[in-house]
């Protein structure tokens, strides 16, 4: 013969709290993710979720940072982009220049003297142009700290080693700098000691100098001496090595455009990817707002249920009514 479980006021009373209490926790629970908008609050709410959660972050400040890069690279390559687009536009009014003279015969004359002055104008704009900046820094320096990457007299001055990348993607990094002999040909070096000296850091004659003009602004000057003095010879070589310069700048520009292009590209792979994954995260985290207040609802209702029945059950004892 089995007997029944004694039941008792106290074991009632036990139980009933009990029940309201985990009633009330489901309340509370569903009161805080409306307030914070998040059902992730700490691991154990879903650990797997967690995991998710984290790896998704790290995705999205891998992303994030990926496009402020792209960012830079678009500021830096945009402003090499617009500089030598309007140097080719002065190297092509240096280029009419020259050929006026050439047409004068190469005489001395005031027209002549007039090229000249105009001229040297122009060489003072792309020596401007050749020291544009970008944050400060000087787009055509390498790394350099200094603020410029050519003198007054147009000789590079910056870094000849090194190049500035920036990551724009997973495992995918890109040029965002240009170096001046890159772009305005290549020039003689001044050491230490003020004495000109090629890449190699071998010194170079002043006669060898003049005499072979590859950088742009040397090639200017050898132009306006011509001009100045009238020699005939001089300006259709200088001429010519205006074409070579001019040939230079828009290989350059062409090679800017394409890393330009791509870094924009990148960019916008970045975003997208930062937007799904963004959407994925808040997926796993934030609390679907509609269900967690139909859920708040639903356990008030049944805590206050609860309340009423546990009122009828408990009924007041004895020591109730001597209180």
């Amino acid at each position: 013969m089995s007997s029944s479980p004694r039941v008792t006021q106290s074991s009632i009373r036990t139980r009933t709290m009990a029940s309201l209490q985990r009633n009330l926790s489901k309340t509370q629970v569903a009161q805080d993710q409306i307030s914070s908008g998040k059902q992730l609050k700490r691991p154990s709410d879903s650990p797997t979720g967690t995991v998710t959660a984290l790896q998704l972050r790290g995705e999205v400040r891998a992303n994030k940072k990926y496009s402020a890069n792209a960012d830079d690279a678009v500021g830096r390559l945009g402003t090499v982009q617009d500089t030598l687009g309007n140097s080719l536009e002065l190297i092509n009014k240096v280029r009419d220049l020259t050929l006026a003279a050439i047409s004068d015969g190469g005489t001395t004359s005031d027209a002549n003297a007039a090229r000249a002055a105009e001229l040297e104008q122009i060489k003072g704009t792309l020596v401007q142009f050749s020291n544009s900046k970008y944050l400060d820094r000087p787009v055509f320096g390498g790394s350099t700290p200094d603020a410029a990457a050519y003198d007054s007299n147009g000789a590079y001055i910056g870094e000849e080693a090194g190049e500035t990348l920036r990551a724009i993607g997973p495992n995918a990094k890109v040029r965002v700098d240009i170096r001046g002999p890159e772009a305005f040909g290549n020039d003689y070096l001044v050491d230490a000691s003020g004495n000109y000296v090629d890449a190699s850091g071998n010194a170079v004659a002043d006669a060898d100098r003049v005499a072979n003009p590859t950088q742009l602004f040397h090639v200017l000057d050898s132009v306006i001496s011509a001009m100045k003095t009238g020699d005939y010879t001089a300006l259709n070589t200088g001429l010519q090595n205006i074409d070579k310069a001019s040939d230079q700048l828009k290989s350059t520009l062409s090679d800017v455009g394409a890393r330009y292009n791509r870094v924009t590209q990148m960019k916008q792979s970045a975003e997208d990817r930062l937007m799904s994954v963004s959407s994925q995260l808040s997926d796993i985290e934030d609390v679907d707002l509609p269900k967690a207040i139909m859920e708040l609802q639903l356990q008030q209702t049944s805590y206050q249920a609860a309340l009423a029945a546990t009122a009828k059950v408990i009924q007041p004892s004895l020591i109730d009514f001597l209180r």
